[in-house]
């Protein structure tokens, strides 16, 4: 096949008692590895380019089937990579000081970040990212994502309400808080501004 469901870089039950390994399994195993499937068969279709990277299938797709699976398995490895097993509290560094500079103080961005997760209204994603050269929170609806905005991501955070089903049943602010607090990978969104910088 032209596209591969990536490994997870921990265990399904890593993430517990935060995110549950029920929530993950059907999460990963069952959401993130449709879109992959569906994505193949385009491919098989003759829709699809099976040549072309990922990112090049996103960016050239118009809004569409093409287009929602395409940057569904991209946001899905994103959000996997934007977490990690005793993961949270602050970032350090370089992206630290950013922070500061562009949000007023660490706890400023949480405030911006999950107001922009909480709010949004039905699927998407919250995202932190480098916007005309500053740091700046946002949010995508369905499978939209940041690089067709012209936008460096640096971390996510799924709201899809099958990111936090049934772990945290019906209480998205929970789960935001419990991501920032215990899962968000600073050393991913680090590594991701080094590169956008």
């Amino acid at each position: 096949m032209a596209f591969q469901l990536p490994p997870l870089a921990y265990e399904t039950s890593a993430l517990e008692p935060t995110i549950s390994r029920e929530n993950m399994e059907l999460h990963y195993g069952k959401h993130h590895s449709s879109y992959v499937t569906k994505l193949n068969g385009f491919v098989e279709e003759g829709k699809v380019d099976k040549n072309k990277s990922l990112e090049a299938i996103i960016m050239d797709s118009p809004q569409g089937p093409v287009f929602n699976n395409a940057a569904q398995v991209w946001n899905h490895t994103f959000y996997w990579d934007s977490m990690k097993p005793a993961g949270g509290g602050k970032p350090q560094g370089e992206l630290a000081r950013a922070i500061d500079r562009d949000f007023g103080s660490f706890d400023n961005f949480k405030k911006e970040f999950t107001s922009a997760a909480v709010s949004q209204f039905g699927s998407g994603w919250a995202w932190l990212v480098v916007k005309d050269g500053k740091l700046a929170v946002t949010s995508t609806s369905n499978a939209d994502l940041p690089m067709k905005h012209g936008q460096n991501a640096l971390l996510t955070c799924d709201v899809w309400e099958h990111a936090y089903y049934p772990t945290h049943k019906n209480l998205r602010p929970k789960y935001v808080e419990a991501f920032l607090e215990n899962l968000a990978n600073w050393d991913f969104a680090a590594k991701n501004f080094s590169e956008a910088s």
